[in-house]
């Protein structure tokens, strides 16, 4: 199987900024394709990038972009999305769910209708773009879907604080468990991958954690790197996983993790939803604890 992504064609949802961006990032160094499905048209007062700016970046780096103003919550703009990114490119070869809205809340601190936007863009929106992709998928030689989603671990502790937020996430990750098994005859693999840590992005800055909490971040090449690495897999053979970023890719034969950190002085910041089965490679520390031996 290919190494490389030159030539394939990649549908990102939230592609304009972040995780979304730095996978574009990642498969444009190759000489992808990438169509940018993401609501920002228009510069946001805090967050950075917009489809265009994304759009510009990704041809810097090698590959053709496609800039595209999609809302997952509406299916008829998904699909035309689709369509556009096939009349240009000619097919799709991989999608990747990234699109995903957060509110840490209890059930009595989630209005309603913040409830309705998370499962409208986390789980209603990651099977209605990877449906609207899986008749072009069918036609790749080696077609990969990917949501940015947590293994299912049901421990109550993931669901207690933020019960609504993570019902949103977990049913991304419940369309793989599902996808995997209905597509695997059709040799679309459908994979997950959550990060270990907390990821340096825009929603770290301004929603959780400030810049004393970026500092204790990754950056978003670890997760642009371990999907890389996905998508070079044979899908026939890789399919229905739930992978954490650093053992995936400690699994492919990265042994230097400090290339990921923003401040290599800073406790790294663990995320949710990752397993306790789930150790941290050999040396990697997480938090205030000491070097995982596993």
């Amino acid at each position: 199987m290919s190494q490389t992504l030159k030539g394939k064609t990649l549908f990102i949802t939230g592609a304009s900024r972040g995780i979304g961006l730095a996978i574009a990032l990642r498969a444009a160094r190759d000489g992808a394709n990438v169509a940018v499905a993401a609501k920002t048209a228009e510069p946001h007062k805090h967050l950075p990038g917009t489809i265009y700016s994304a759009a510009e970046e990704i041809e810097r780096a090698g590959g053709q972009a496609l800039p595209l103003i999609v809302d997952v919550r509406d299916e008829d703009n998904v699909v035309e999305a689709v369509e556009q990114t096939v009349q240009r490119f000619g097919g799709i070869d991989i999608c990747v769910n990234n699109a995903s809205a957060i509110q840490l809340t209890g059930t009595l601190g989630t209005d309603m209708k913040r409830y309705d936007l998370m499962h409208q863009i986390n789980t209603r929106g990651t099977f209605v773009t990877s449906k609207a992709c899986i008749p072009h998928l069918k036609r790749s030689a080696n077609p990969h879907v990917l949501m940015l989603s947590p293994p299912l671990d049901m421990n109550p502790k993931w669901f207690g604080p933020h019960v609504a937020y993570t019902m949103a996430k977990f049913g991304m990750s419940m369309c793989v468990l599902g996808m995997a098994e209905e597509f695997r005859s059709d040799g679309i693999a459908f994979n997950a991958l959550w990060p270990r840590t907390g990821i340096a992005t825009a929603a770290i800055r301004f929603a959780l954690a400030g810049e004393e909490g970026m500092r204790a971040c990754r950056t978003p090449e670890i997760m642009a790197d371990a999907a890389h690495a996905i998508f070079v897999k044979p899908a026939r053979e890789f399919s229905g996983n739930f992978l954490i970023d650093d053992t995936f890719l400690h699994g492919e034969g990265v042994r230097d993790f400090e290339q990921y950190r923003v401040d290599p002085t800073a406790p790294l910041m663990p995320d949710f939803f990752v397993p306790e089965d789930i150790p941290p490679p050999p040396g990697v520390i997480v938090g205030g604890g000491s070097p995982s031996q596993a």
